[in-house]
């Protein structure tokens, strides 16, 4: 009797969750209302067709209003829309986290976050099909920003990586961190489920950083904060003997290859290994040898794919238009401004100092600082060129004006950046002695405060100033 009471039971509850399933995922092909609920879908529609969450939060009440209550026919009449697009279930997402953002009432808001994450497993049930990774990633993103930390978030982030592995969303680790963090620490999942979590969040990250272009630095910035809320519990998940059990398998299968004996060495060290370590100090021995093996190949590959590098090389071998040259791939390769910067730096000190090219020099000296406005040692170069060319002057007057130029241009790196402003007095008082004279300005009908033009191809307009 029992046995037929199980039996009847699990038919009921199979028939119950097919009734659902089939109820969640109506759509409005062959239906008596057919035409009710695709009125309703395009009605709707056209009021958010194209927008995002700010378009809607912009969107006048009364136009909200009308757009969700055609929403809701369209809905309850079909909610699987005309069986091959999720819109109904999408849309009634962005309805609900706009009602959910303009709510104050604490109960209203958990009834309009439930309902919203509602339609993620409706979706699922209906639409699943190469979406599984995307919907669980944003329904565990969602549980997490709008109802708090659970088990069931994390599980759902640690669903969305399963789903898609390497194609999953960088959305999926910031709150994964916090989520492992905060479980672990309340004692909802233990060492090995926080080290599970962790690990493929971090496999899926750095394939992304390295492979993934166009979004490469979202990984990065993702992975960072997983990496960092994670790091408060690090000691208690991670230890050595943990990376040790999971790498040296891999070192022992392939101790020739140089690739995986710098991975795990490096692994080791950075996840609490000691250098006196046994293990630590073997596969250290290898990877010298290897290295030393190989050490001319290594560095010529690396300054081969390493422009700046390699022209750093070459200033050492004072190979110095090759350096310049190297200089001017680095920067035709570098996005940051900073970087490219320091290059156009590196280039004006290279050509004002050892190939005598002053113009150029101050050329190059000027776009560095362009690129990166407060930073005073371009100008400090530029003073520097300024002192140089002073010496090529035709007579005194002028050789005092380029000192003017030069002083100026020190006053000005001080003026923007302090970690610049010893260097840029010292050349000041050095050239103190070698200000105008005041004789020589009456003779030229000069006073002080009159604007001249530096000859000597500086070409600056200088305030005068005498000794």
């Amino acid at each position: 009797m029992k046995l037929i009471t199980r039996i009847t039971l699990l038919l009921f509850l199979t028939v119950s969750m097919v009734n659902l399933t089939s109820a969640q995922c109506k759509n409005w092909i062959g239906d008596a209302k057919k035409e009710e609920a695709e009125n309703a879908h395009v009605n709707y529609r056209q009021f958010v067709k194209g927008k995002q969450h700010a378009d809607m939060m912009a969107m006048a009440e009364e136009d909200f209003n009308t757009a969700f209550n055609f929403w809701k026919t369209a809905y309850e009449l079909a909610p699987a829309a005309d069986g091959g697009r999720p819109f109904h279930y999408r849309d009634g997402r962005a309805f609900y986290r706009v009602m959910h953002a303009n709510e104050t009432d604490a109960a209203k808001k958990a009834e309009y976050a439930n309902r919203l994450l509602e339609f993620y497993d409706e979706e699922l049930a209906c639409y699943a099909e190469g979406a599984e990774s995307f919907l669980y990633g944003r329904k565990g993103y969602d549980m997490f920003y709008l109802v708090g930390y659970s088990k069931d978030a994390l599980e759902a982030l640690g669903m969305a990586i399963d789903k898609g592995g390497n194609d999953t969303e960088y959305i999926v680790l910031a709150p994964m961190g916090e989520l492992i963090k905060y479980l672990f620490q309340s004692e909802k999942i233990n060492k090995a489920e926080a080290r599970e979590y962790y690990d493929k969040a971090v496999a899926m990250a750095d394939y992304n950083i390295e492979n993934n272009e166009t979004y490469k630095t979202y990984y990065e910035s993702g992975k960072a904060n997983l990496v960092s809320s994670v790091s408060e519990v690090e000691d208690e998940i991670f230890d050595c003997a943990y990376f040790k059990e999971e790498l040296l398998p891999e070192f022992e299968e392939d101790p020739e290859n140089m690739d995986v004996v710098r991975y795990v060495l490096n692994k080791l060290k950075t996840q609490g290994c000691e250098e006196t370590d046994t293990d630590v100090v073997r596969i250290q021995a290898k990877y010298d040898a290897l290295y030393a093996a190989r050490a001319e190949e290594y560095e010529a590959e690396k300054r081969r794919l390493n422009p700046a590098y390699d022209a750093a090389k070459m200033i050492e071998e004072e190979n110095y238009s090759g350096a310049v040259a190297r200089y001017q791939e680095a920067i035709q390769d570098e996005a940051d401004d900073e970087k490219k910067a320091q290059y156009y730096y590196q280039m004006a000190t290279i050509q004002s100092g050892k190939l005598g090219q002053s113009g150029t020099a101050r050329t190059n000296a000027n776009k560095a600082a362009s690129l990166n406005k407060g930073w005073g040692k371009p100008y400090i170069l530029i003073g520097d060129i300024y002192g140089r060319m002073s010496r090529n002057c035709g007579d005194s007057w002028q050789q005092r004006l380029a000192i003017l130029a030069a002083i100026d241009k020190y006053r000005y790196a001080k003026s923007i950046d302090a970690e610049v402003a010893s260097d840029a007095n010292k050349r000041i008082s050095n050239y103190s002695s070698s200000l105008p004279l005041r004789e020589e300005g009456f003779q030229r009908n000069v006073s002080p405060g009159d604007k001249v033009q530096v000859g000597c191809g500086i070409g600056e307009t200088v305030t005068v100033r005498f000794q």
